[in-house]
């Protein structure tokens, strides 16, 4: 079984902070990251495979999930224990400047199923019960 984790099912998309989402983009691991994140993966085959310590990767992958960059996929075994998985959370990332010279954050995300956004909101259910 797999449950993703997410801040807000019943939310449209995540709207992330500007200087959270551009620290992350602007940091070396977190864009070595993203390039080889091609199908979900645990932070220790990350580690394996940008060739950057498990605990940078920890601290790396927080940081690109707090800025909506990456979703987290846990998977739930008979055995009791759980796997966690991350996958990119976004197609495309664009930097608006409004006409009060704000920047705005636009991110473009993957399509959902309507599956997916089933298992989101049951995620949230069970929390609360």
């Amino acid at each position: 079984m797999v449950d993703r984790m997410v801040r807000d099912p019943f939310a449209d998309e995540d709207v992330p902070d500007v200087e959270e989402l551009l620290g992350a983009l602007e940091d070396p691991d977190c864009r070595t990251i993203i390039r080889r994140l091609e199908e979900p993966m645990t932070a220790s085959e990350l580690s394996d495979e940008c060739e950057i310590p498990l605990s940078t990767i920890y601290r790396k992958l927080d940081t690109m999930s707090d800025a909506t960059l990456l979703d987290e996929l846990t998977e739930v075994r008979g055995d009791g224990h759980h796997t966690t998985r991350y996958e990119i959370a976004f197609d495309e990332v664009r930097l608006v400047l409004e006409d009060d010279r704000s920047l705005e954050v636009d991110v473009s995300r993957p399509a959902r199923t309507a599956d997916e956004r089933l298992a989101d909101m049951w995620s949230e259910v069970s929390k609360e019960l």
